[in-house]
């Protein structure tokens, strides 16, 4: 019994990892806090974040398909157009992805990436990147805060 219910709090932790607001940020330092094994939990909530992400660019990638399609637009493009674009995919999404799931989260970073103009591929890439240093470090500090409050009560 006691292995199914460490199996719930893993799995609970995947899927409060792929909520948005709620995410690595704050699934990895409660879930250690709880007792659970960093490691397991710093890759679950990891793993969790960026499905949710990868289904909303796919989503995001089939709505646009669909609208394009619905309204025969051409996807031709002014040079001023791809110049901005080309200048976004190179320092403005790094930054965005980074940044973003610390500021307002790694699904509306990922959105506005994307409605930015960013290619879908480079979009992921860095935030596949941004979530994972991010998960390691969010673990690492929940795993030593953990310890030195206990070293303060102890």
């Amino acid at each position: 019994m006691s292995v199914l219910s460490e199996m719930w709090q893993y799995m609970v932790v995947f899927l409060l990892g792929s909520i948005p607001w709620f995410e690595i940020a704050t699934v990895i330092p409660l879930s250690i806090l709880a007792g659970l094994n960093p490691v397991l939990v710093g890759l679950l909530a990891f793993l969790g974040n960026l499905l949710t992400v990868y289904l909303l660019v796919i989503f995001f990638d089939k709505v646009r398909q669909w609208r394009s399609a619905k309204k025969g637009q051409s996807t031709q493009n002014s040079k001023r157009r791809e110049r901005g674009t080309a200048v976004w995919n190179k320092y403005g999404l790094p930054g965005l992805s980074l940044l973003g799931p610390l500021i307002i989260g790694s699904h509306i970073a990922i959105f506005i990436g994307i409605l930015l103009g960013a290619k879908k591929h480079l979009a992921l890439l860095w935030m596949t990147v941004s979530l994972a240093i991010w998960s390691v470090i969010f673990t690492i500090l929940s795993v030593y805060g953990v310890d030195w409050f206990q070293s303060l009560r102890g």
